[in-house]
């Protein structure tokens, strides 16, 4: 039942909305947020890009009084917030370091005077001794962490930086504390709870899905030829083109340059100075066309990104869904096309490897990227296994390419009752790799150790060759009759689901042409790697 209380600070929080921000009503997403922060809880909001994230917290912090910080990582993303709380009368400021010592102290006068509602502080500028002492005599009322995602070892995205963080529960003990972020995966979520929040905390997690939004994916065959096409269908129209490399970003934008088309590079091998001018553009400019590595893209906000397109398999899930998410803010139709070459995924495996950090982190992001893999290569309906990976269901969406034009499917019920047999066999806990090699009737040392070569499904696969199961089984998890443990040891399980097709109450089809078509192999042939 509604308390008294709780009328009046909805009723408040309202009126803020409306005579602050020209708003009539939250949308739902916002509104539940909002209350509990009114009420004083700590909050993690899980909400896609463009659903109105900093209203969640600004509104809460004029109505609450006293100060309230915001954490976020980009000095840009603080400086335009900041300026349009400024032009809605807000007293809103920011230190940091594009600005001169003067005008950061300058800042501070009026914060220290009780003149401001909303700081906006990086991560490493607030968790300072000094800034925190300062704090520490403020009538702080609320601490929001923009980009909370970051501050989780268990993420593909997660910034040192962000580990600070954790104190602050400690250090504001009686002080809401909301954490947000556009993506984050169930093990990520509990992660930023534990971490940012304790384990006390209000979990919203909004819907994922993006349905103005197409999605595509294309096997790399020539891929200036088939960017040059795609962009032909999005004349005078703003986008963004992901390259996996600074030098392919450099060689695409000169190549769209050289096709007359207005197009701008943005990498980290830039000058701050090169990279914040193409961004003004981008962000001002119609019909530009920013080719950009992963440097480019968070606290982006430029409502009419009318497409993104990868020349480059992503390194996982959240990071797809983080970049595509950029596409359509405005609600009205957008496009996300993918291409997907060997190449790249033997580059993304190289990148992980490469990575200074212990084997957990690395067998989850080899796991994480095996999850885009299953993503590309499922058999019906892109947007099914996109939302499954977030824990989600949903019909076929009609608007990706596979819903638009269905590919040819072949009938593997028997497959995949094979297939589940062997996973339920070995224990539902080994990697798709093991239970490959059980199928196939592989006789190798760890088969044998756990006895898996005296299994009945032992070799029952051998008709197929090793990488066929392995598209096989990717197509399972794609279709959620098998799942992956990202934050375990990547072992594969079967789900509800696919209890019913192992009984026959279910078939299944998959698609014989998954996977890019492999090129010509070179002399030092790559080292192998199982799924």
């Amino acid at each position: 039942m509604t308390t008294p209380e709780e009328v009046g600070a909805a009723s408040l929080a309202r009126k803020i909305l409306s005579d602050v921000f020209g708003y009539d009503d939250f949308r739902s997403s916002q509104a539940a947020v909002v209350a509990a922060l009114m009420a004083g809880r700590n909050v993690l909001a899980v909400m896609p890009t463009g659903s109105g994230k900093s209203i969640c917290y600004q509104v809460p912090a004029l109505a609450r009084g006293g100060l309230a910080i915001v954490v976020s990582p980009l000095v840009a993303l603080m400086e335009d917030q900041v300026a349009a709380l400024r032009k809605r009368d807000v007293a809103a400021e920011t230190i940091n370091s594009s600005r001169s010592r003067e005008a950061n102290v300058d800042a501070w006068r009026r914060v220290a005077a009780g003149e401001t509602r909303l700081l906006y502080l990086s991560p490493e500028r607030l968790m300072t001794d000094r800034m925190l002492d300062a704090l520490a005599k403020l009538p702080v009322s609320l601490i929001a962490v923009d980009e909370a995602h970051c501050i989780s070892q268990w993420g593909p995205a997660f910034r040192p930086e962000y580990a600070g963080l954790a104190r602050l529960r400690d250090l504001f003990p009686h002080i809401p504390i909301a954490a947000f972020t556009a993506t984050a995966d169930e093990v990520t979520r509990t992660d930023v709870a534990s971490k940012l929040l304790g384990g006390n905390a209000v979990t919203h997690v909004a819907g994922f899905d993006r349905p103005n939004i197409k999605l595509s994916v294309m096997p790399r065959d020539n891929a200036t030829k088939q960017l040059t096409g795609f962009l032909s269908a999005h004349k005078g129209e703003s986008g963004i083109v992901y390259c996996l490399s600074r030098k392919k970003a450099d060689e695409t934008a000169r190549a769209l340059v050289d096709k007359g088309l207005h197009a701008l590079p943005y990498h980290a091998g830039m000058t701050a100075e090169a990279r914040a001018a193409n961004q003004r553009e981008f962000q001002s400019a119609s019909g530009v066309i920013m080719v950009a590595t992963i440097a480019f893209g968070m606290g982006i906000d430029k409502a009419d990104v009318r497409f993104v397109f990868h020349t480059d398999i992503p390194g996982s899930v959240e990071a797809y869904y983080q970049e595509i998410g950029r596409a359509g803010r405005d609600g009205l139709p957008a496009e996300a096309c993918m291409l997907y070459g060997l190449d790249d995924i033997r580059m993304r495996r190289r990148f992980i490897d490469a990575e200074e950090s212990d084997t957990d982190r690395k067998r989850r992001e080899h796991q994480r990227l095996n999850s885009l893999i299953g993503y590309c290569e499922s058999p019906d309906c892109r947007r099914r296994p996109l939302l499954a990976y977030f824990g989600e269901t949903t019909e076929p969406c009609g608007n990706c390419d596979l819903c638009l034009n269905p590919v040819e499917l072949i009938d593997g019920t028997e497959e995949a009752i094979t297939a589940l047999t062997a996973v339920v066999m070995t224990g539902q806990r080994f990697g798709v790799g093991h239970v490959v090699d059980v199928i196939c009737g592989v006789d190798n040392e760890k088969i044998g150790r756990f006895g898996h070569d005296r299994l009945s499904v032992f070799g029952m696969g051998r008709s197929h060759s090793a990488a066929q199961w392995k598209s096989i089984i990717r197509q399972l998890i794609a279709k959620a009759y098998l799942e992956i443990d990202i934050g375990g040891y990547g072992g594969i399980s079967m789900t509800q689901s696919g209890h019913l097709l192992l009984k026959g109450r279910e078939t299944f089809h998959y698609r014989a042409d998954s996977g890019p078509a492999p090129k010509r192999p070179k002399a030092s042939k790559p080292r192998r790697r199982t799924w």
